[in-house]
């Protein structure tokens, strides 16, 4: 275990939670807001927005705990996992007709997400 990775890929997560969440959200849904999109859509928007937002707090919150807590260290590998998945998500459907996602910075959060988060474990 290495606390310092543990506790630096929470920081990646937290500090990307509180711009997605505040910063990025009125980007976002000023957009949205502005589209002829139905309200429920927009609504539905939102949510899924925030879901993304309330995922990289849970990762921070776990890999905090983790350095702390090193018994709890199966809880890091579902989260080193789904940001592993999502930044490749991210990369695979950039490379395809969604190339505008390579330019946010979801993957590269999510891969520093999973990669120190892996290091801090194995380490």
């Amino acid at each position: 275990m290495n606390y310092w990775f543990l506790m630096t890929g929470a920081s990646v997560a937290l500090v990307g939670a509180f711009f997605h969440g505040v910063v990025g959200q009125k980007i976002y849904m000023g957009n949205i807001n502005k589209s002829e999109l139905e309200a429920l859509t927009k609504s539905l928007s939102l949510v899924s927005w925030h879901i993304f937002t309330i995922f990289l707090i849970v990762s921070a919150i776990t890999l905090v705990s983790v350095a702390y807590f090193p018994f709890f260290r199966i809880a890091a590998y579902p989260i080193i996992l789904a940001n592993m998945l999502g930044a490749i998500l991210f990369v695979f459907l950039g490379l395809g007709k969604h190339n505008a996602l390579l330019s946010l910075p979801g993957a590269y959060l999510m891969i520093a997400t999973a990669l120190l988060g892996g290091l801090g474990v194995y380490l």
